[in-house]
């Protein structure tokens, strides 16, 4: 198995090639992002262990890059920044896991055996659907490139939909949800925020399946 490291700090990347050869693992480390994010593109790695604060490229703009490209590489991000915010974005932008400097080299290890695992299945940072875009990070969407305003419960109707592109989803399960499920809600507030939802972003693009649910058109 390939593993690529992104890591400036050069005893901490020579101590990960060391230990992961004595594992088995082939390693190849870059100490910039750019490089990283070449190598990454180009060399068929397994997984990628990648420093956030690095030289001419952040860790960030690498997996934001990486996803925009639909290169779906496990990537596991190490960071010295440990709030939970830091570790929000790294998630965000599209990393499969974040674990903070110091760590342990046992769970380091445990954490890349599960990367892999799970394998490179797509994962996109950024939601996209014929024209719709939706970016969790920032919880920004525009249609055809124009930023439209959403209310919390109107943005969180439509990244559900947006993460099941192509099925028709059930009233019930948009109540399970998007809606709190302490709540005893009714089925007309579906209705009332899918109406709300299609004026923000066009009615053709939210069907209506009679007897089913909706679904994003087009899938």
């Amino acid at each position: 198995m390939r593993v690529l490291v992104v890591e400036d700090e050069a005893r901490l990347a020579a101590a990960l090639r060391r230990g992961l050869q004595a594992e088995g693992f082939a390693v190849d480390v870059a100490d910039n992002g750019q490089d990283g994010l070449e190598m990454a593109r180009h060399g068929g790695y397994d997984a990628l262990i990648l420093d956030v604060m690095l030289p001419r490229l952040s860790g960030y703009r690498v997996v934001r890059q990486l996803r925009a490209e639909r290169h779906w590489l496990p990537v596991l991000m190490l960071s010295a920044k440990d709030g939970e915010y830091d570790q929000a974005d790294g998630l965000d932008c599209g990393a499969d896991d974040y674990l903070t400097k110091p760590f342990s080299y046992v769970v380091l290890l445990a954490r890349l055996r599960a990367l892999m695992r799970r394998g490179g299945r797509e994962r996109p940072a950024v939601l996209s659907h014929h024209g719709l875009e939706l970016d969790p990070a920032e919880r920004r969407v525009t249609v055809q490139g124009v930023e439209i305003s959403l209310t919390t419960r109107e943005y969180a109707l439509l990244e559900y939909l947006m993460r099941h592109p192509g099925e028709v989803v059930s009233k019930t399960e948009l109540l399970d949800h998007v809606w709190d499920a302490a709540l005893d809600t009714a089925e007309n507030a579906v209705e009332v925020y899918v109406g709300y939802l299609r004026r923000k972003i066009g009615r053709e693009r939210l069907e209506t399946v009679r007897g089913a649910g909706y679904r994003l058109a087009g899938g």
